[in-house]
């Protein structure tokens, strides 16, 4: 293994909070020297279009700050690439694998400048994400919902432009040392998170097995089946980044209970459903052909149709 591995991320705040924990982790290995990459990405460059017109091929938005980190490993131009684990596509690059996850941050979404109950009738809530957007309008669908993007210091700041609360994830706050901004942790019941959401992809080369071994060394076991499940859940229902998809995994006896949810864009229909298991790839995919089952699949070809 090479003495020197350079770790690529974007260059967002967070995205550097990101790579600044995952090398924290990495302390003890005396063997090898990470050197940090900044890589703009296509989501990045343009801060207007949607993450979907962004993405391109990809369809579905969840390209927009990836595809450009993928393209920087095959080409050997970076070792190692530091994501945000939801905005991963669930399928990998041919010649790309993910290490086994670390540990994972709070998975919560959190409303700022308000708390939901106190919004008022009709109360302007910033968010760029389809699913947060529906599960808004499931609860208040009085609720008038601005679509905002960008980095999270710049989102938060629109708080003082005429928005009432915005919409962020609760991790990312945190990591960035804005957790005095949470005015409240929305309840996992009604907004369950983007799968894999407060957790960090480590992805790198398949070919690199002797750096993926020590990587994975590194990752936590608990926190990987756990994203693991999620995101089988999310492949199997074809979802990405504009499908309004929430899933999250906790440890359950000698396996996992896997929660999910699929809300129509204008958040009047809901399927709601969850499962228990050992194997988190199976669980994921069962739970998903459950609720397709259960009325998801009529709610997400009219998603397809729209977007």
């Amino acid at each position: 293994m090479q003495t020197t591995v350079v770790v690529g991320a974007r260059g967002s705040r967070l995205a550097q909070a990101m790579v600044a924990e995952f090398l924290a982790r990495l302390d003890a290995c005396p063997v090898v020297k990470f050197k940090n990459r900044v890589v703009m990405t296509d989501g990045d460059r343009d801060r207007k279009s949607s993450l979907r017109e962004v993405s391109g091929a990809s369809g579905n938005g969840s390209g927009a700050f990836t595809n450009q980190l993928g393209q920087e490993l095959l080409a050997g131009r970076i070792d190692v690439a530091v994501h945000s684990l939801k905005d991963l596509p669930t399928v990998m690059p041919e010649g790309l694998v993910l290490a086994v996850t670390p540990l994972r941050a709070e998975i919560h979404d959190a409303l700022c400048g308000s708390t939901l109950a106190g919004l008022r009738h009709g109360a302007r809530v910033g968010t760029g994400s389809p699913r947060r957007v529906a599960q808004l309008k499931a609860l208040r669908p009085d609720l008038t919902i601005v679509p905002i993007r960008g980095n999270v210091p710049p989102r938060l700041a629109k708080l003082k432009t005429g928005l009432d609360a915005v919409v962020l994830a609760a991790s990312g706050l945190r990591r960035l040392g804005l957790e005095d901004s949470i005015t409240e942790l929305l309840p996992l019941d009604d907004f369950p998170p983007a799968p894999g959401q407060g957790a960090i992809g480590i992805q790198l080369r398949a070919a690199d097995t002797e750096l993926r071994e020590m990587l994975n060394s590194y990752g936590d076991p608990a926190t990987d089946a756990a994203v693991r499940a999620e995101r089988a859940l999310l492949a199997e229902l074809h979802g990405g980044c504009s499908v309004p998809v929430g899933a999250y995994a906790v440890p359950f006896g000698d396996g996992l209970k896997l929660t999910a949810q699929v809300t129509s864009l204008d958040g009047t229909q809901r399927v709601f459903s969850s499962a228990t298991g050992p194997d988190a790839q199976l669980l994921g995919e069962t739970l998903a052909h459950r609720m397709l089952e259960q009325g998801a699949e009529a709610i997400l070809r009219q998603i397809r149709v729209t977007v």
